[in-house]
């Protein structure tokens, strides 16, 4: 009986890993629009899928990302500046974007441009700490990808969300793991609404990355302005030393961070290239081995693991 298992496992693993590895016929010459493309997995993708064949057409918030990625591509490779949290950006884009591919459509968007936001504890922060991030994460993304759905939908092409673990596992305060689960919930929905018309939706759940986005001393610096503004009396309850302790426990969080953003271009590449591109993708070893499985454990397994390494604050509160 163990034996047949056995097999049976098998097969099916020599199956799913034939079906995963088949690829479209060909993917040159059809366009691939990526946001965010001034820094981190954006600037790497732009590169990458330049060298492939796509005509890419990347997105960049300024001049000097966009003129420093064109000194790196080729001529096929196209820039435009996009604010997505800005209307009449995402609308200007979209009627370029429509020119620009014409009767051929949009094969592929990729949503990448996001941002950080501050992280600190919750009460820390004011209400455009926590919408800030939401903006650009989550309503930018949305509203680029309805600005371009008309276009995939005629190329029958693809849509490829980058979310994080953060979606999957909030370990701290802030809007930005409110904007990742916010994005996880509308890819499931987009990707069910759009099967019907042949567009498949992909979700990248990048863990620790050594990018900008997650510049540890960007961080800390962020956190450190808002202490310095906030009243005594909160400043008592959380410790003097807080920053410090803190700071110290979050350096450990370096030794985890990834540095090859390749892993996270390919995701990308398979979620456009792939004749079955997966659901899910999660990238990075942290994703794999520690947020991925603790999203699956009962919540006072995970409250354990993330509580573990936070500051023990002097006081507890309400009696």
């Amino acid at each position: 009986m163990f034996t047949f298992v056995l097999i049976c496992v098998a097969v099916l693993y020599i199956w799913w890993w034939i079906r995963d590895g088949s690829r479209i016929s060909t993917f040159t010459d059809r366009y691939v629009l990526i946001t965010g493309c001034d820094t981190g997995f954006g600037n790497y993708a732009a590169r990458s899928f330049d060298k492939l064949g796509f005509r890419v057409l990347a997105t960049c918030l300024t001049e000097n990302g966009a003129c420093l990625l064109k000194q790196e591509t080729s001529e096929r490779l196209k820039t435009v500046l996009l604010d997505v949290t800005d209307t009449k950006s995402v609308q200007r884009v979209a009627e370029w974007v429509k020119e620009v591919t014409g009767s051929q459509g949009l094969w592929g968007l990729v949503n990448n441009a996001g941002v950080m936001g501050t992280l600190a504890p919750i009460d820390w922060l004011s209400i455009d700490d926590i919408r800030d991030p939401i903006e650009v994460n989550l309503i930018g993304l949305i509203h680029v990808t309805l600005a371009m759905i008309p276009m995939i939908k005629k190329a029958k092409g693809r849509i490829v969300n980058i979310s994080s673990v953060g979606g999957r596992v909030a370990a701290s305060g802030g809007g930005y793991f409110c904007s990742k689960y916010g994005v996880e919930g509308f890819n499931d929905s987009l990707r069910r609404d759009m099967k019907a018309f042949g567009v498949k939706v992909c979700c990248i759940e990048p863990g620790l990355f050594k990018t900008p986005l997650s510049d540890p001393h960007k961080v800390l610096q962020q956190r450190t302005l808002i202490w310095e503004k906030l009243s005594a009396s909160i400043k008592e309850e959380y410790g003097d030393n807080y920053l410090q302790i803190d700071a110290a426990k979050k350096q450990k969080l370096n030794h985890i961070r990834e540095s090859d953003l390749s892993i996270v271009a390919w995701c990308m590449e398979h979620a456009l290239t792939s004749q079955h591109p997966r659901t899910r993708y999660s990238v990075g070893r942290d994703a794999t081995y520690l947020w991925i499985p603790l999203s699956y454990m009962p919540t006072f397994v995970q409250d354990f693991v993330i509580l573990k390494n936070k500051v023990k604050i002097p006081t507890t509160g309400a009696m």
